[in-house]
């Protein structure tokens, strides 16, 4: 399989070259040439098959040409060593729970699944050199790229965050563990990490030095294997008999998970259609509503993983529907969710339901529940543990939540960080110091 630049102006890459790259060299988002489809014996009886064979069938048809396929096999067994249930909230609202992973957050499988496959091609290269993962992170992305990549031998992450705009849980879980992650905490926003990271790639003097690469979903690494739970999840309402007129909501931030579900309905898992929810950085809601897409600087909510004013993403989902608006909007639509309307959710849905929404999850939970037509289901993603956003969760129930073991360990560590400016050139001074 061979994978082009969104831009448009870069050479076709292989998957190593793609993964290792992070970024093409014009700026632009890899993307698969072509997007397999599944056959409908798979569908019919995927209800039957765990989510690792799901997975695996999957990952087949995305790296197969690229993997052999006992070691793609091992990459997913390795990655999936938890499950994501579907969880009932309301009648016909279902919530895929994707935060059962090590650091109980979505990006867990991405991150994994890149890690694994990283260490495949270092094992394959005559490249000795260190590679250095370069990550910005609005909250979770560097908890699970982190701690995906621990101790992984050739490797260095570098996660990039913004200084006080993400949860303390959340920064415990990447500047405590040392070893070959570092932590830099930057004096902006999201989108000032996410725009030293994509400077670095441009720098044709570093990137002939240094083996840079990036574990954000612009990674096609990091984004194709999130395709794995919308598979799962409908194999799941299957097996409850609710498969049928199927509506999947997606919270949404830089847009990777949306963006791997639409690649899942390519390969023909049948949904009907897609919401995503944001907070109030609506970029991309604007842009669904007029035809006219605006980056504008990000804005702080209490679903920070969320506060993203130039999604990455925007540019595939494009590229994915040809740029025509109308057709895009036949299958999505979106909703803006308030900081006051997700505490409100949040302690609604735990009143009037019993479950417990995490703010990310309350952005969801508010533009399904608006936006259901009669006949339809709805699977909302749940993307990460409530206990993550203890003081917003418990603010808005009135009682304590409880802090799984996994998160407590994190607390326990001390914090490591690098203070950076939003200025590149001092961020290429520190990338000019390693090896």
């Amino acid at each position: 399989m061979k994978y082009y630049s969104t831009n448009g102006q870069a050479p076709l890459a292989s998957l190593e070259k793609a993964v290792v790259r992070g970024l093409a060299e014009d700026r632009g988002l890899y993307m698969p040439e072509r997007i397999p489809v599944l056959p409908e014996e798979f569908y019919r009886n995927i209800q039957t098959m765990t989510f690792q064979e799901i997975a695996c069938t999957v990952a087949d048809a995305l790296f197969g040409e690229d993997i052999p396929a006992p070691e793609l096999h091992r990459i997913v067994e390795e990655t999936l060593s938890f499950d994501c249930p579907v969880v009932p909230v309301t009648r016909s609202i279902g919530a895929l729970e994707l935060f059962h992973g090590p650091t109980l957050a979505f990006k867990d499988v991405g991150a994994r699944f890149m890690a694994r496959l990283l260490r495949h091609f270092t094992q394959h290269s005559d490249d000795a050199r260190t590679i250095h993962v370069l990550v910005a992170t609005s909250g979770d992305t560097g908890s699970a790229v982190a701690n995906g990549f621990l101790g992984v031998e050739g490797v260095h992450v570098h996660v990039l965050y913004p200084k006080g705009k993400v949860s303390p849980i959340q920064e415990c879980q990447f500047t405590t563990l040392g070893r070959n992650i570092t932590a830099l905490e930057v004096d902006g926003c999201f989108d000032d990490c996410q725009a030293l990271v994509k400077s670095a790639f441009m720098d044709a003097e570093l990137t002939a030095r240094l083996r840079l690469t990036s574990a954000n979903s612009i990674n096609v690494a990091r984004l194709l294997p999130q395709s794995f739970y919308y598979f799962h999840g409908y194999a799941q309402m299957k097996r409850f008999g609710l498969g049928g007129q199927l509506v999947v909501c997606v919270p949404s931030g830089n847009f990777g998970n949306l963006c791997a579900a639409l690649f899942a309905r390519r390969m023909g898992l049948p949904v009907k259609r897609f919401i995503a929810a944001n907070n109030a950085n609506d970029v991309f809601f604007e842009y669904l509503q007029t035809g006219e897409y605006k980056p504008r600087p990000s804005i702080p909510t209490l679903a920070n993983a969320m506060d993203v004013g130039d999604p990455s993403n925007a540019a595939r989902i494009f590229e994915l529907y040809g740029h025509d608006w109308k057709a895009l909007t036949a299958d999505i639509s979106g909703r803006v969710c308030s900081d006051d309307q997700i505490v409100s959710v949040i302690r609604q849905c735990r009143e009037k339901y019993g479950y417990l929404l995490d703010p990310h999850g309350a952005c969801g939970f508010y533009a399904v529940y608006h936006h259901l037509h009669p006949g339809e289901r709805a699977l909302l993603c749940e993307t990460a543990h409530p206990a993550k956003f203890k003081d917003t969760v418990e603010r808005a129930t009135g009682t304590p939540v409880d802090i799984p073991t996994r998160l407590s360990a994190f607390m326990q560590g001390t914090k490591q960080s690098v203070p950076m400016g939003k200025d590149y050139k001092e961020f290429k001074e520190y990338l000019s110091t390693l090896q």
